[in-house]
């Protein structure tokens, strides 16, 4: 599996942000998609994830409410809507994929694809 996340940019506190991560080589329905961050000298955390199937979905206990994940099958494309940013949310984004849905979605070793950062900077 590729994956390619695209959407990052400057935004202004209280504004929305559209990641977009493509999957490219196969996805099956008992795939975990998954949206970590990793800010400047900090570790990277988990934000978000899904069963690409259906019927999964898990968020950080400090985006919940504000970013929602999402999947366009015919796409082969996951998502995360980010609304209400602010400057703490700034970090590089990374889009990660795993064959099966786990429990431990929140961790990063669980996860053996991984796309390319992009930046979103929440700054006025």
């Amino acid at each position: 599996v590729q994956l390619q996340a695209s959407g990052g940019g400057l935004v202004r506190p209280g504004g929305s942000q559209r990641l977009s991560c493509a999957a490219s080589g196969g996805t099956g329905s008992d795939y975990a998609l998954a949206w970590f961050r990793q800010a400047p000298g900090k570790e990277r955390q988990f934000v978000a994830a899904l069963r690409w199937g259906g019927g999964r979905y898990a968020y950080a206990d400090s985006v919940k409410g504000r970013f929602t994940i999402s999947r366009d099958n015919a796409k082969n494309t996951v998502y995360l809507q980010m609304n209400s940013l602010n400057p703490e949310d700034t970090s590089v984004y990374y889009c990660a994929a795993r064959i099966r849905w786990t429990t431990n979605y929140g961790s990063a070793s669980e996860y053996g694809y991984w796309g390319q950062g992009t930046l979103v900077t929440v700054s006025s």
